[in-house]
């Protein structure tokens, strides 16, 4: 099993960027699936989450600004960013848990997101 994460980048302060985590191999449709970041000096940590009935849950730093969704058809989670703040700079990560999010799992790449001010 491997998971591949895309779309990172540099955006200014307020503006947007869309993250996604593709799977190969597994039964992704039963994984729970979550975006862990983690900072500079920092631990990581879980952003969002969202079990493999489609409900979700967010850090309380980023509720209401982002989304996270899966499509089971394509095995990928993707994970919408708005109203970016420099705090939300971090490698992002993904990560696929065969029962829970912090439980065993699979994890993805990181990608960068950094957020000028």
């Amino acid at each position: 099993v491997q998971l591949q994460a895309f779309g990172g980048g540099l955006v200014q302060a307020g503006g947007s960027l869309s993250l996604s985590c593709v799977a190969s191999g597994g039964t992704f449709g039963s994984w729970v699936m979550g975006w862990y970041r983690q900072a500079p000096g920092k631990q990581r940590e879980l952003v969002a989450l969202i079990g493999n009935g489609g409900n979700t849950n967010y850090t309380d730093s980023v509720k209401g600004r982002f989304t996270i969704s899966r499509d089971n058809s394509k095995k990928e989670v993707y994970l919408q960013m708005n109203s970016l703040k420099p705090e939300d700079t971090a490698v992002y990560y993904c990560k696929g848990g065969l029962w829970s999010i912090t439980g065993p799992g699979f994890w993805g790449q990181g990608t960068q997101v950094t957020v000028s001010s």
